[in-house]
């Protein structure tokens, strides 16, 4: 379903709760998804009035009311010019066409979205959308996710699921450092390597973003993170250090 930002135009009397007086003339106000209100006259980026994803927003008998506690924004209509609507969405880096539609698929934040048909997938915020790579069979682009090694996977998980191919590498390829048992990749919440004899041993760490350099001194992995190297226990004090580089 589309997302929809109002707009209405007209003469108005404007009161919020930022400023006691009271104003008119002609203004645009916007209504966005998220109820979020902005009051635009002629005079520069900055509106006249606004509030921030308000808790509720009205426009009954000619007046529009949006409030948010004590914060409120009264908008009443003398004259209305123009009272539309039209589709809007979050703004993302273009990153391929969209299987089901050929519409457009951008990347805003955690997710890549069809401008068109509004199709969405999740994907993790490390991973990198690979655009001058061949799409997957499915006709979706692929993404490159390091999680132990570099993965490469389509966006669509229900074609190719991430946690699988973790699965497939890692699961049961570490000791437990404190009962002895096989550490599982599990999902719950984000990736983890947890003991198997949970809940009798309740061993588990998050699996970092980055690669498998070597075996740390307490035994477990050692990964090869953006801010350096670090042992799959986050508090592990043991982790082998960096190789220097050569000077």
């Amino acid at each position: 379903m589309h997302e929809e930002t109002r707009v209405l135009a007209g003469e108005c009397t404007i009161r919020d709760s930022n400023d006691p007086g009271t104003r008119r003339g002609e203004v645009v106000v916007v209504c966005k998804p998220d109820d979020t209100v902005l009051v635009h006259d002629a005079d520069g980026y900055q509106p006249t009035a606004w509030l921030t994803r308000a808790e509720t927003v009205t426009f009954a008998d000619g007046v529009l009311t949006a409030t948010d506690g004590d914060q409120f924004v009264r908008v009443e209509v003398h004259e209305e010019y123009d009272r539309t609507s039209h589709p809007v969405s979050a703004v993302g880096t273009p990153v391929g066409d969209c299987p089901d539609c050929d519409g457009r698929l951008v990347r805003d934040d955690g997710a890549v979205t069809c401008l068109d048909c509004r199709t969405t997938y999740g994907l993790p915020r490390d991973a990198t959308v690979l655009t001058e790579a061949e799409d997957c069979a499915c006709g979706c682009p692929r993404m490159r996710v390091e999680r132990g090694r570099a993965f490469e996977v389509c966006l669509d998980r229900d074609c190719e699921s991430l946690d699988e191919a973790v699965q497939t590498a890692f699961d049961r390829e570490w000791d437990c450092p404190n009962c002895g048992g096989d550490l599982r990749v599990l999902r719950r919440g984000g990736l983890l390597a947890g003991c198997e004899h949970y809940p009798d041993c309740d061993t588990g760490w998050g699996i970092p973003t980055g690669t498998v350099a070597e075996e740390c001194d307490c035994g477990l992995p050692v990964f090869e993170t953006a801010n350096g190297r670090r042992c799959l226990d986050s508090g592990c004090d043991r982790a082998a250090p960096e190789p220097a580089r050569p000077s």
